[in-house]
């Protein structure tokens, strides 16, 4: 299993690349699409899918352009859908841009389950940063011999874009944001999961369940 972390320079938002049997996954593409396929091509993989854990302009600014080179079905909740093709929506305003993005391919809810190999990934509706906000639970099915566990060495992982920071959490002042929606998903959604699981966010380092529980003040 391949993981592998960039860093944009619009506001240091993250991006992941997964990878596992010659498949492999981009989450967030705010990084350019040079330095992703840098990535993907070293690696051999063949890019199955671009997943957005939601839709403003700091995670998504590549999307358009790495579908168009590598084929890649552009994943999103359905209900930030809309807000791909709306400058306003997406937050590029912000910026003094007046960015528009093509649809997804295909339309996320809460629950669905995904593949990257044996990787196997599951959608969770996390709204409140935006309406589609999700957090995506990681793991690996099962290991090949003599393979180690992925992720360094723990599993399930999970990537919760602008919804939870270490020791914070995602901004509900643009857009469509809601503060009581976020807190919901906080305490009804991820405060369930184990507290070993490394969350890996939208910016900033990583962080586990646990370390949050205990010492997030917005928890």
């Amino acid at each position: 299993m391949f993981f592998k972390r960039l860093m944009n320079n619009m506001i240091l938002s993250n991006t992941y690349i997964l990878g596992d049997k010659g498949e492999g996954i981009v989450i967030d593409p705010g990084a350019s699409h040079e330095e992703i396929l840098d990535v993907v091509n070293n690696q051999k993989l063949k890019l199955k899918y671009i997943i957005l854990t939601h839709a403003h302009i700091d995670h998504i600014l590549s999307m358009d352009k790495l579908r168009e080179l590598t084929g890649a079905k552009v994943l999103v909740h359905e209900n930030d859908n809309s807000l791909l093709g709306d400058p306003y929506g997406n937050g590029s305003y912000l910026f003094g841009l007046n960015n528009v993005f093509a649809n997804g391919d295909v339309l996320l809810k809460d629950g669905d389950v995904l593949t990257c190999g044996d990787i196997k990934l599951v959608i969770i509706h996390t709204p409140g940063h935006t309406p589609g906000s999700i957090c995506i639970k990681a793991e690996k099915e099962k290991l090949a011999a003599g393979e180690s566990e992925p992720c360094c060495n723990i599993s399930p992982i999970i990537f919760t874009g602008d919804t939870l920071f270490k020791m914070t959490v995602g901004r509900t002042d643009l857009g469509k944001g809601d503060y009581d929606e976020l807190m919901h998903s906080l305490k009804e959604k991820l405060m369930t999961l184990d507290d070993d699981i490394i969350v890996y966010p939208g910016h900033g380092t990583s962080t586990t369940i646990g370390y949050e529980r205990k010492n997030n003040p917005f928890i």
